[in-house]
């Protein structure tokens, strides 16, 4: 199973990376976590690796993350993975459902919660996930 995390924040991608890695040992196979540092190398990255779980950060430098999931999830055929959007504000949930996001949180993103999610996308069971 793969996962993609995108960020142009180095941090943040490794707190994303990190929450992700966490469910490995609930899932009956290997984990492999791919980076991206913007959408544009998001959206190659994702077409190219078709993993099951796209995390992407709000804010980003050549293609937001409005942007990576509404051309995922747009795309003829959509794209078969989900998209999980961390927000910078509350107000920007409208984005994130508009866009397609299979699922957003609001930064500070507990990464117990994320990965709750990112399990509950991949089949894992969600009490083994973190």
């Amino acid at each position: 199973m793969k996962i993609l995390v995108v960020s142009a924040d180095p941090e943040t991608r490794e707190a994303m990376a990190l929450a992700a890695r966490s469910v490995r040992r609930a899932l009956a196979g290997p984990l492999e976590v791919v980076e991206a540092k913007d959408g544009v190398q998001g959206m190659h990255r994702a077409w190219l690796h078709r993993p099951e779980v796209v995390v992407t950060d709000e804010i980003m430098s050549r293609a937001g993350a409005f942007a990576l999931a509404k051309d995922l999830k747009g795309a003829l055929p959509p794209f078969p993975g989900r998209v999980v959007i961390l927000l910078d504000r509350p107000q920007d949930e409208w984005l994130a459902r508009w866009s397609g996001a299979d699922a957003w949180f609001v930064k500070p993103v507990n990464p117990f919660e994320l990965a709750e999610a990112i399990a509950g996308f991949l089949g894992a069971p969600r009490e083994e996930a973190v």
